[in-house]
């Protein structure tokens, strides 16, 4: 008990401010066409918030490894150490290139759940079919079931009439398949560059018009968007995705099922999550970070799976620590 109540007193918001600290450092990088350095100041200053918070964590989701520093990579420590012993999901910059070309949708984000819960991809495969909805369609879902059967389960699930539901897709040649398939239903499709941890809460959100996420992205970011979907109340589905036959060979290899349909309670098994974002650029969920005389506007959404709590928070920066960042990021 006293763990948990340590977690929920430092541990709720304090998230928020690590999210901050990175959307602030990364904003000054907008549209320069500079995607490391970019990266590099969000990586900077995500890891000094951080490094503050009272907690033992573990990366289990990271940017890199250890000899690619300063990347935040898979195995390092972070927090000072104290209870509790929690995992780590980070991306500092969700859609790097979007920022990188002052496209909307970029964000930085963290979740956080309790030691050992959140699933790790066998080594050596990157990238998994997704299907993620929000708290009206869950349960509707089938990874395993035609696009078609899924889009018309969540069709009548959300009370719409046939073809009115908006499907999100990476805009991938990989896709294209999957595009004419959503097309042949009737339903719309919502093409986006890059950024499907964002494109996941997107269709989790009732505020948003955007009813589902389909297709194949990163494996690291399906684990990052769970946390957020558990507190949301949504629903996801995921399969490993191969990108050539040793992809397979060495998963089956390692003792671990190909075709295994992973559920959202696989991909984080833990009932508490918490999860923040701060947009960077301005995008469907958040307006991207702006800029004054002596201050910067963000705007974050914090979440706690346990409470069912979502908070939209915009937050006003002054002083010495927002000029500490400007001075040594831009």
């Amino acid at each position: 008990m006293a763990e948990q109540e340590q977690m929920e007193r430092n541990l709720a918001l304090e998230l928020v401010r690590v999210t901050e600290a990175a959307a602030l450092a990364a904003g000054l990088w907008l549209g320069r066409g500079d995607k490391i350095k970019a990266d590099d100041a969000a990586v900077e200053a995500m890891r000094r918030a951080l490094a503050r918070i009272d907690m033992d964590g573990v990366v289990v989701i990271g940017e890199g490894e250890k000899d690619e520093a300063p990347m935040l990579y898979v195995g390092e420590e972070i927090g000072n150490g104290r209870p509790p012993k929690v995992d780590i999901a980070v991306d500092p910059i969700d859609g790097t290139r979007l920022l990188s070309f002052g496209m909307p949708g970029a964000v930085a984000v963290v979740a956080l759940a309790a030691r050992g819960t959140m699933y790790g991809a066998p080594e050596g495969v990157f990238y998994m079919e997704k299907i993620a909805v929000g708290r009206a369609a869950k349960g509707a879902i089938n990874i395993q079931a035609t696009v078609a059967e899924n889009i018309e389960a969540v069709t009548k699930a959300l009370g719409r009439e046939e073809g009115n539901i908006t499907v999100m897709v990476l805009d991938r040649p990989r896709h294209e398949q999957l595009i004419k398939e959503i097309r042949a239903t009737g339903a719309r499709v919502r093409l986006i560059p890059d950024g499907d941890v964002a494109g996941a809460i997107a269709a989790a959100d009732e505020n948003t018009s955007v009813d589902m996420l389909m297709g194949i992205g990163g494996a690291p970011e399906a684990v990052v968007a769970a946390c957020a979907l558990k507190a949301m109340g949504g629903d996801m589905q995921c399969k490993l995705y191969f990108r050539d036959v040793n992809e397979y060979r060495n998963t089956v290899k390692a003792g671990i099922d190909p075709d295994r349909v992973l559920s959202i309670d696989d991909l984080v098994t833990s009932d508490d999550t918490f999860f923040a974002a701060t947009g960077i650029t301005d995008g469907e969920l958040l307006r991207g970070v702006r800029y004054g005389s002596g201050q910067a506007i963000t705007e974050s959404l914090v979440m706690r799976a346990r409470s069912g709590t979502i908070r939209h928070i915009r937050t006003y920066h002054h002083g010495d620590k927002l000029s500490n960042i400007i001075e040594t990021k831009k």
